[in-house]
């Protein structure tokens, strides 16, 4: 069964057609699973096979297409009506004959839409160079257009509904984080830290089950290794006096609230603890900054003040707006908190904060999924924002 009521997703598709209209066309081939979730309510993890849905706007709802053993997938959580989910024969997966863009051109030229203006998600992980020629090809009188964020503007503000998925996302954060901060002590290894979050991940609240988040790996740079974002765990124990960051998700209904945190194996140094005040500091005021009417790049300039009366810089973005996702990442891919994004934060919104700073060898991370209020900013996870200190285990006698 679908997530939400029939009218939220009647409602995303005719705000989509119109977005369509708005930029003459006919037909959208929507290739990313988080906006096939979006907009039909598709969850499966089949996105290693092409698959699409089509958005005709002389059709009430969209048309499913996929491998025909997922169908089955797509009839049990989309809203779709069943003449409205196609599978493909499995000769065309993964073939050096056919493609199954092929199958999608030629239901379109049936349909009678070969002649359109066809958009495509021409950027997005899961469509290729493939996809588009065999588009191209099986319909010769049709016009392309790149519409690869399209559908992903139209999720940037959510529904009330989806608000409440990413505060429950919040609370099973609040967990995840709690389990890898708990597991962490000098002596244990990388690979026991991940498996504690990834067995909240799941786990939840007494309340709420979670599921798998689009950054699937926890990230946990440790050491010399704490200034690289993207390491995930190796079997390396962890060492006295040596900083541990993670970076990790929770996920209910594919809404995402990632967090980032750091914790020092022992008593850290001053410079450690200085510095992790101003990464602190920092945040606070980019979020005390967000609200509604406020610019994406005034957040970030916000925190680019406080790191630059101590001499400090974070090179990259500082965050990006977060919601429905699936693997390789959570974001939406639109809105950047960064110079020169002067997109107008509207409540409803969400982002990621992450905040770094980098001294004497040192690196650490804090960072903030939150909410756009009526008034302000809400964090979506309650964790103290502050470096945590990591102690041997004590031993009974």
């Amino acid at each position: 069964m679908p997530v939400f009521e029939l009218a939220e997703y009647l409602d995303r598709v005719a705000r989509v057609k119109a977005r369509m209209a708005r930029e003459g066309l006919d037909l959208l081939v929507v290739t990313d699973p988080a906006n096939m979730n979006y907009l039909a309510g598709y969850d499966g993890w089949s996105f290693y096979v092409h698959q699409c849905l089509i958005l005709a706007q002389n059709e009430d709802a969209p048309i499913w297409i996929g491998r025909a053993q997922d169908a089955e997938g797509a009839r049990l959580t989309t809203w779709l009506p069943v003449d409205s989910v196609r599978g493909y024969p499995d000769h065309y997966v993964q073939s050096t004959e056919r493609h199954p863009m092929d199958f999608v051109a030629d239901l379109v030229a049936d349909r009678g839409w070969g002649n359109g203006r066809i958009g495509t998600e021409q950027d997005a992980y899961y469509f290729n160079a493939a996809c588009q020629a065999a588009l191209e090809s099986g319909l010769p009188n049709a016009g392309f257009a790149d519409a690869t964020l399209l559908v992903n503007w139209e999720r940037a503000v959510k529904s009330d509904a989806e608000v409440a998925q990413l505060r429950i996302a919040g609370r099973i954060m609040e967990q995840v984080m709690d389990a890898a901060l708990q597991a962490t002590v000098p002596g244990a290894r990388q690979s026991a830290v991940a498996a504690a979050a990834l067995r909240a991940m799941p786990r939840g609240t007494p309340e709420h089950g979670g599921e798998y988040p689009g950054l699937l790996p926890p990230l946990l740079p440790t050491g010399e290794s704490s200034g690289a974002p993207h390491l995930t765990w190796t079997d390396r124990a962890y060492e006295r006096n040596e900083m541990a960051v993670f970076e990790l998700g929770a996920t209910r209904h594919r809404y995402h609230s990632p967090m980032v945190r750091s914790a020092w194996l022992g008593t850290p140094p001053d410079r450690v603890a200085d510095l992790a005040k101003v990464v602190a500091e920092g945040l606070e005021a980019a979020l005390d900054t967000a609200g509604p009417g406020v610019a994406a790049e005034d957040v970030s300039e916000a925190w680019r003040r406080v790191t630059a009366r101590h001499g400090l810089e974070k090179k990259s973005r500082l965050g990006y707006s977060i919601g429905l996702g699936y693997p390789p990442d959570w974001g939406e891919h639109t809105i950047s908190l960064r110079t020169e994004d002067r997109t107008e934060l509207r409540a409803n919104m969400a982002f990621h904060a992450i905040a770094s700073l980098r001294r004497d060898e040192v690196t650490c991370k804090m960072s903030e999924a939150f909410l756009i209020t009526e008034t302000g900013a809400e964090a979506l996870a309650r964790v103290p924002r502050e470096l945590f200190t990591r102690y041997c285990r004590k031993t009974k006698r």
